[in-house]
């Protein structure tokens, strides 16, 4: 009779956790940036119908690197706790850091099962507030741990290189222009240090813009508004910038 084959749980851990970072680092970088007026999500993203950013609840956003199939099931599941969250007490009870709380309770679990294997997933949860002060943003890893985060985060891809360039360059008060273009310039590092360019149509950009004056601060950013910004120009108003967006949407801003 064989001797069966024996794994330390501690080496099971270290396979699982390597397993996952592998799948993460496979997908694209994506940044989530503090600005002057609220939170900057920018990714290379060529898909128009698979977003990487959206919104949860009125100030809250989402924002997730690896596995589209994994993270929109988790984006599901935060809208439906927000939803019921909300309606059952008040709005002002959904936050951002018991969203984040959900999340690592789920990752957690899967990512500690033998049952199943751990999601190839990073996710970032941002929340705007009344004032920069008031801004949150948690970063959540595969195995379930919460990261507050702090002016910019990067998932995905190279993200450790493109955080080191981010924390050399951010800077607490900038406008959108700046910090979308802050992004691009990180997003468009190589891991070798050389740089290429990222066509604009190639970028899924949303922000949570604390100057809105409806709950909902989530808006996409795409188009006409997008080229302007990249090209620097001036700041604009909420509710020109979401008077953009219905004129090239056709419809309803998100």
């Amino acid at each position: 009779m064989s001797t069966p084959f024996y794994v330390s749980p501690q080496q099971a851990m270290a396979d699982r956790a390597e397993y996952a970072r592998k799948g993460i680092a496979r997908g694209r970088s994506l940044v989530v940036l503090q600005y002057a007026d609220g939170i900057v999500f920018v990714g290379e993203n060529p898909s128009r119908a698979l977003h990487k950013f959206s919104e949860i609840y009125d100030r809250i956003g989402f924002a997730a690197a690896g596995k589209y199939n994994e993270y929109e099931n988790l984006r599901i599941g935060g809208v439906r706790y927000a939803d019921l969250r909300g309606y059952t007490y008040d709005r002002d009870d959904v936050t951002a850091r018991g969203l984040a709380n959900v999340y690592a309770q789920t990752l957690g679990t899967i990512f500690s099962s033998v049952g199943e294997k751990p999601y190839e997933v990073e996710l970032v949860v941002a929340e705007v507030g009344e004032t920069p002060e008031g801004d949150q943003i948690y970063r959540l890893p595969h195995d379930g741990s919460i990261v507050d985060e702090h002016g910019s985060v990067a998932v995905g891809g190279n993200a450790e290189q493109i955080s080191g360039y981010l924390d050399q360059r951010h800077r607490d008060g900038m406008t959108l222009a700046e910090a979308l273009k802050l992004a691009v310039q990180s997003l468009s590092r190589d891991t070798n240090g050389s740089e290429r360019e990222i066509p604009a149509e190639r970028l899924e950009v949303a922000v949570l813009d604390r100057t809105r004056p409806q709950k909902r601060k989530f808006r996409r950013i795409g188009g006409r508004q997008l080229a302007r910004l990249l090209e620097g120009g001036g700041a604009e108003t909420a509710s020109e910038a979401d008077a953009d967006a219905e004129t090239e949407s056709g419809g309803d801003v998100e």
